[in-house]
């Protein structure tokens, strides 16, 4: 039994990954490779990289412990991988996709999805065609620092006021996904501002675009979330309360 159960396991994430791996028009992507101009480029990676720093600091912790914590990390970047390479095209030089990151804040915290979200975009613009590695920078800022951080906020706020803990994972993750867009509109707005109104008019555009197709997905993204923290929970895997300190 616990054989034919394995095998559909492993068919299933073939499968899944042979989804992923099928060519798909390189208008679907995070921001795209050379869409930035190379000062704004530039600029994020400045911002992004004393966050890999930390995260790796805090990733070797976790990794030299003992338990099923390393293979929570593991589960976690997997997450992240899958979800975020289902893209909808939204506007011209990025996308809409879910983010993945929220299952990886209850879990562990906001500093290490800047290493688990940085190796999927790694991966992402050099195997996928989605993303690129001039862009890394703010694709990173945008879905595994500032995503992370917001959505272990809401979290922990939610926490603190003893919302029920599938709320709060459905709040955490929705939050993520949503504000990595936000994100992701201002830095757009930042190098290709309005003519006549500027960065904020600029931003709004890429917002109200976004907004189209994200509201919907960060939904779906909480809704699913919460599905995989309680089968991990059900498993005693994770306390209930999860393990972000």
């Amino acid at each position: 039994m616990k054989n034919t159960k394995s095998k559909s396991l492993i068919v299933s994430g073939g499968l899944a990954l042979l989804l992923v791996l099928i060519p798909q028009q390189v208008f679907a992507m995070h921001i795209m490779e050379g869409f930035l101009p190379k000062e704004w480029a530039f600029a994020w990676w400045l911002v992004y990289i004393p966050f890999l720093i930390f995260g790796l600091v805090q990733m070797k912790k976790i990794v030299q412990e003992e338990g099923d914590r390393k293979i929570l990390l593991a589960l976690c970047g997997a997450f992240v991988f899958v979800l975020s390479a289902l893209k909808m095209p939204s506007v011209t030089g990025s996308c809409s996709h879910p983010t993945g990151v929220g299952l990886g804040v209850v879990m562990f915290g906001p500093w290490v999805m800047s290493i688990l979200g940085g190796i999927v975009l790694l991966f992402q613009s050099l195997f996928l065609a989605h993303g690129g590695l001039t862009t890394l920078g703010a694709n990173g800022v945008s879905m595994a620092v500032v995503g992370p951080i917001v959505g272990y906020l809401v979290w922990k706020t939610a926490c603190s006021m003893n919302v029920r803990k599938d709320v709060a994972v459905f709040l955490c993750a929705f939050a993520a996904d949503i504000s990595t867009y936000f994100v992701t509109s201002v830095q757009l707005g930042a190098a290709f501002p309005d003519p006549q109104l500027g960065m904020m008019a600029a931003t709004t555009k890429f917002l109200a675009i976004f907004c189209v197709t994200q509201l919907p997905i960060a939904i779906a993204e909480g809704l699913l979330t919460v599905i995989i923290y309680n089968v991990i929970t059900a498993r005693k895997l994770v306390p209930a309360q999860g393990l972000a300190k």
